[in-house]
């Protein structure tokens, strides 16, 4: 199956503003350049940065918790993280350091609905480790032709960005990706990926990513219009390489037929 890379997106801080790439250097084992570094427990999460583990993601300030989340526009340079929004004007902090982090904690519990927050705010991190919705999701890839014809069913069009995926692909038929085995290889422009499995969506896709309104029940919609809750794919990068905008995106075959995980 031939396709096209169309974007390419980050979100350094998980729930936040994506941010489009032109190019993404990937590596082998690795996640997304820069995605999901950060995230901000709303009240104790229990994250230990001397042990880190996966934590489900209500623990965090994410949309499907707290919808007005969408409405903090974000920016992200080498370290230093720019939020602002109406009203409360903006806050830069340089997450590499506690001051920064807990700068930027103190200023998002002025910014979002104290209703919405379940204790104090508090910025995580520890090296190497992702604040992925998955304990194995690395990078993830979404179909925006299957996007579209959900769109269409709905009779409304869907923002690819309610979906929060590192890369979009464009060209593949809709719901072609439902028929890859786990296992399947797919050559994102210089590098090489592997299927670990589809990704189950939640509320998180209600939410209008530009005004932070749950509008759209996209959930409902999967199962009542596709019989599945299914939007997109987590893979797992096998071989490391460049990815730019225009870039191949193709299935290779045969799949080498190793079943990490289907779900």
């Amino acid at each position: 199956m031939q396709g096209t890379v169309a974007a390419l997106y980050r979100h350094p801080v998980k729930g936040f503003t994506p941010e489009p790439l032109t190019v993404a250097a990937l590596r082998a084992h690795d996640g997304f350049p820069d995605d999901r570094l950060y995230a901000v427990e709303n009240g104790p999460s229990g994250f230990d940065p001397r042990a880190p583990a996966f934590l489900p993601k209500s623990r965090f300030t994410v949309l499907a918790q707290i919808p007005d989340v969408a409405r903090i526009r974000t920016r992200y340079e080498d370290g230093v993280f720019t939020a602002e929004t109406d009203g409360r004007g903006r806050a830069t902090c340089d997450l590499r350091t506690d001051a920064g982090r807990i700068a930027l904690a103190a200023w998002l519990e002025t910014a979002l609905p104290a209703d919405q927050l379940r204790g104090p705010l508090k910025v995580v991190h520890a090296e190497g480790h992702r604040f992925m919705d998955h304990p194995q999701g690395a990078v993830s890839v979404v179909n925006l032709a299957s996007v579209a014809a959900l769109g269409e069913k709905m009779g409304q069009r869907l923002d690819p960005l309610r979906f929060r995926a590192n890369v979009y692909v464009a060209d593949w038929p809709a719901w072609g990706e439902a028929n890859f085995e786990p296992g399947q290889r797919i050559r994102l422009g210089g590098a090489e990926v592997r299927l670990f499995k589809p990704i189950v969506r939640c509320v998180a896709t209600h939410v209008d990513p530009a005004t932070g309104v749950r509008d759209i029940e996209v959930v409902d919609a999967l199962r009542t219009l596709e019989g599945h809750l299914h939007c997109g794919l987590y893979v797992h990068v096998i071989e490391g390489g460049v990815v730019s905008l225009g870039d191949a995106a193709e299935t290779l075959q045969p799949a080498d037929g190793v079943s990490e995980a289907h779900a």
